[in-house]
């Protein structure tokens, strides 16, 4: 069966600020944030990869709850959209096929992970 690549999109709102960065960043501030769940599987006997409600269900459960109105420098050290993308990849990594996570920190700036 063709393998195909499946992308969930979520989002949380949280606060923090760059420990290890110097100019307005490393002041405490917000971001809407969104995050792009994409997972790649073969289809199966029933036309789906993966059902899109099981992403979102364990994105939720796995980041976004923990994520969404926290300050995120209790829960991420030095939390910049690279270090989100990764702690991401990790908390999801075991229960989903993960291709990629991307994590939009403004509509115009974003991180890629493809893991490891």
């Amino acid at each position: 069966m063709p393998i195909v690549k499946l992308n969930c999109t979520l989002s949380f709102a949280a606060s923090h600020f760059l420990t290890k960065y110097k100019g307005k960043c490393e002041n405490l501030h917000g971001h809407n944030y969104k995050v792009i769940i994409t997972v790649e599987d073969e289809i199966k006997e029933n036309g789906l990869a993966i059902d899109f409600k099981d992403i979102k269900k364990i994105a939720e459960e796995k980041v976004i709850n923990i994520l969404d109105h926290a300050h995120l420098n209790d829960i991420i050290e030095n939390p910049s959209a690279e270090n989100i993308a990764v702690w991401t990849w990790e908390k999801l990594k075991k229960d989903l096929p993960l291709k990629k996570v991307t994590i939009f920190e403004t509509e115009d700036y974003y991180c890629e992970y493809e893991g490891k």
